[in-house]
């Protein structure tokens, strides 16, 4: 006896249930991860007029200005090094942050039509993103070696740190960059918060001038911005002994960087759901 019958199928494709099967789909598209952060580094650098100048230019202005105003006008302490390199040192992982935080913010309403289409965890958005930034400072920091030839300053064995202290800034970038790039996709006027809390953030960080001058009764609330205790870790990194390491303060920025991380990855997780349904 044979039937003719039409039996239709919905295939639902949904993300990895848990912690553990969610990491497992990101291994799975690791691929998909490291052709999305290539073509970001192709689109960014493509049709420029300067290309990657810029990731030289914009910081080493930056620099100068802060230098005359900070260094030459104002007579700040330089941490017995020149005022330039101080400085520079700080920018470098400023910017990282920056960029990161620029370029993961907007990531998910970027890519809107491959979200809409197919399933992949979202997660891999925001974290190419980053990737870009990481190449812009891996150039930015050939120029410092440059400042250390001009005013003939050697770093000590403290520079090899710069791994440690760089890995901190760029998941300080990676755990703000989960929770703008999620409310985003909620509340589009997040996109123009984003340029005035970086710029805010650069003047209430110590990138112009030194920690030191912070009283120190409020270093540690001052501390509070996890960026302090990553600026300073390069900047005992890069300077050498000159600097006075402030321990209480790093440890609290690993703390807030954990808690901004941990709880950006959260509310990721919490609202994937539901971002092919609202970008």
């Amino acid at each position: 006896m044979n039937e003719n019958t039409d039996i239709e199928y919905d295939l639902i494709i949904e993300p990895g249930r848990g912690v553990k099967h969610y990491w497992l789909d990101v291994w799975k598209y690791r691929e998909l991860f490291a052709f999305l952060a290539w073509r970001d580094v192709l689109v960014r650098y493509k049709q420029t007029v300067i290309g990657i100048a810029w990731s030289i230019i914009r910081p080493f202005l930056t620099m100068i200005v802060f230098t005359v105003i900070f260094g030459k006008l104002a007579k700040f302490p330089s941490e017995g090094a020149p005022y330039a390199i101080m400085v520079y040192a700080a920018m470098l992982p400023w910017q990282l942050f920056a960029n990161s935080l620029s370029e993961s913010s907007s990531s998910l309403i970027g890519n809107a039509n491959l979200i809409s289409k197919v399933y992949f965890p979202r997660l891999i958005i925001p974290a190419s993103a980053v990737i870009v930034s990481l190449v812009d400072f891996l150039i930015s920091f050939s120029i410092l070696f440059v400042l250390m030839i001009w005013y003939k300053f050697i770093p000590d064995w403290r520079i090899v740190t710069i791994p440690l202290f760089l890995s901190l800034a760029l998941l300080v970038a990676l755990g703000c960059g989960f929770w703008i790039s999620a409310l985003n996709v909620k509340y589009r006027d997040f996109r123009y918060v984003i340029p005035f809390f970086i710029q805010f953030g650069l003047y209430i960080s110590p990138v112009g001038f030194s920690s030191a001058l912070i009283p120190e009764k409020w270093k540690l609330v001052y501390s509070m911005n996890p960026m302090v205790g990553v600026i300073d870790g390069f900047r005992w990194a890069i300077l050498g002994a000159g600097v006075k390491f402030y321990w209480p303060g790093f440890l609290l920025s690993l703390v807030l960087t954990a808690t901004i991380l941990i709880s950006g990855f959260w509310y990721f997780r919490k609202t994937e759901k539901t971002f092919a349904d609202v970008i």
